[in-house]
């Protein structure tokens, strides 16, 4: 947990966009996890095995009777008051840009690139966890490092 703890509460906020909803899937993963420990068959590394079961809880919550009858809600962004220079917060507004539009692709895409970029899985890694070809995974890096600098440019000109 405390290794990859943020890795796996990160990834469940990527696909939930939902504080609450990131904090329920993690406790969820780590009681997965401790159940079983001792099944794990060393076929991937520790951080995949523990993201597929990420991805596959946070599948499960989306499906669960609970989920579908809940209203959601907005999700409440937390801000921060502590002052900043003048380049700290230039460089907040483009990384908040960037994590905006890699938000804004379609979930596929978005997927393979947050696994890739922000987690550095392995495309074989990737395929692995996603059950897709290598191919498809590469296929959907390039798609998705395309289509970001569009959607950067299409803030702009809004």
């Amino acid at each position: 947990m405390e290794r990859y703890g943020n890795d796996v509460w990160n990834y469940a906020f990527f696909l939930t966009s939902r504080f609450d909803q990131a904090d329920d899937i993690f406790q969820d993963v780590f009681i997965k996890v401790y159940r079983s420990m001792f099944s794990f068959r060393g076929e991937s590394s520790v951080k995949t095995w523990l993201l597929a079961i990420t991805r596959n809880v946070a599948k499960d919550h989306r499906k669960s009777a609970w989920a579908r009858r809940v209203l959601l809600m907005a999700t409440i962004r937390r801000s921060e008051t502590a002052s900043s220079t003048e380049k700290e917060v230039l460089s907040r507004m483009v990384n908040g840009d960037i994590w905006k539009a890699v938000m804004d692709l379609p979930e596929k895409l978005r997927e393979a690139l947050l696994l890739y970029a922000h987690h550095q899985l392995t495309v074989p890694e990737i395929a692995s966890m996603l059950n897709i070809s290598q191919g498809t995974v590469k296929s959907r890096l390039h798609r998705a490092r395309a289509k970001v600098p569009a959607i950067l440019k299409e803030q702009l000109i809004d």
